[in-house]
């Protein structure tokens, strides 16, 4: 079998940022790398989880809503995937940044987190999620265009 993309990637050299991680046709995967990968502690699975519902309700909200494919977490518990279409670089920094800021500032119910809507609602954390937004955001204060591409 072909080695898939993600798995070429040298994980010894990424740090905490956004990459793109891949092009497939107008489709983009950005690498939303959270914690520098082999490098404990990890996201732990309660944050992370409470992370992703904050992170996908916020992005299918924005204006750019009906251009998100995917919102998900990486298996390694390093980071995120973003799957989008037509949305500019620049701006998908922005709505990350925007993203990380909500989660940060949020207080309230957990979207979508009851048992009827989610396969694992008793397990979340929105004090660690938030704890993560605010890591996050800091790691991409000066995040550019440039910065997208992985480091070699």
């Amino acid at each position: 079998m072909q080695k898939i993309k993600s798995f070429e990637v040298d994980h010894t050299k990424i740090s905490e940022g956004i990459y793109i991680s891949r092009i497939d046709n107008e489709i983009v995967t950005y690498d939303i790398r959270m914690v520098k990968p082999n490098t404990p502690p990890f996201l732990e699975n309660a944050g992370l989880h409470t992370f992703e519902h904050l992170f996908a309700t916020y992005v299918r909200n924005s204006k750019f809503g009906k251009n998100i494919i995917y919102v998900g977490p990486m298996g390694c518990r390093t980071g995120f995937y973003l799957l989008e279409r037509n949305i500019s670089p620049k701006d998908v920094i922005i709505l990350v940044q925007e993203s990380a800021e909500f989660i940060k500032n949020y207080s309230g119910s957990i979207p979508g987190a009851t048992e009827k809507e989610c396969g694992n609602y008793k397990e979340h954390d929105l004090e660690k999620a938030k704890s993560y937004a605010t890591a996050l955001l800091e790691k991409l204060k000066d995040w550019n265009e440039q910065k997208l591409i992985y480091p070699k």
